[in-house]
């Protein structure tokens, strides 16, 4: 099983369970929205990021999202890297019906996609050097990719994050740092010709 340094930071004991049977790591639970209100938990958290790093690493729906960027704003930014699950549709076997996303959350993520999920976000890895990548973009690249404040960069952007795995909530801000720490500008620019030549 692969060994995982940084704490990973997951929603609930589903979760949890999941990322268990996929690698070797610390992992702590929010509690869902309980973490909102917990400042315990949130000590523990920010001694553990000083420590060792966290990698957060929630469902892709609204909640998932609101969590995340709660802890965005509570912990020291350098001390934290984002793993992002696809949007895969369908529901958890334990589950009678689907999230209201539609999506399949952390729990239901086989475990490929969660160690890939890891790698893009520069997890790193006992026995491997890190692959952390750290090209920022700007606002202006986003400009000059399509992907932002263009006629048409909604669906351009929708289209390359269904390519590249990567949930389509994904965006602003945290959209530019994940686009950079896993792509140079001129990878992104030849996958985005890539999906528009596959259109016509």
């Amino acid at each position: 099983m692969i060994r995982v340094r940084e704490v990973i930071v997951c929603e609930g004991r589903y979760d949890k369970d999941t990322l268990s049977q996929a690698v070797d790591a610390v992992i702590i639970e929010t509690g869902g929205f309980a973490v909102f209100n917990d400042r315990e938990k949130l000590t523990l958290l920010r001694r553990l990021a000083a420590a060792r790093g966290l990698i957060i690493l929630t469902d892709s729906d609204g909640a998932g999202f609101q969590i995340r960027a709660y802890l965005k704003g509570a912990i020291d930014p350098a001390l934290v890297k984002h793993a992002y699950i696809p949007d895969v549709p369908g529901r958890e076997r334990r589950k009678k019906s689907a999230s209201k996303a539609g999506t399949l959350g952390v729990e239901g993520m086989d475990p490929e996609t969660l160690i890939a999920a890891l790698r893009r976000a520069g997890a790193t890895f006992e026995g491997e050097a890190a692959g952390c990548r750290t090209e920022a973009l700007s606002g202006a690249d986003m400009y000059a990719l399509g992907l932002a404040g263009t006629q048409g960069s909604a669906a351009r952007r929708a289209a390359l994050l269904r390519a590249v795995g990567l949930p389509e909530r994904l965006h602003g801000p945290a959209l530019r740092d994940v686009l950079g720490a896993l792509y140079t500008r001129e990878e992104l620019a030849r996958m985005l010709e890539r999906l528009e030549e596959g259109r016509d």
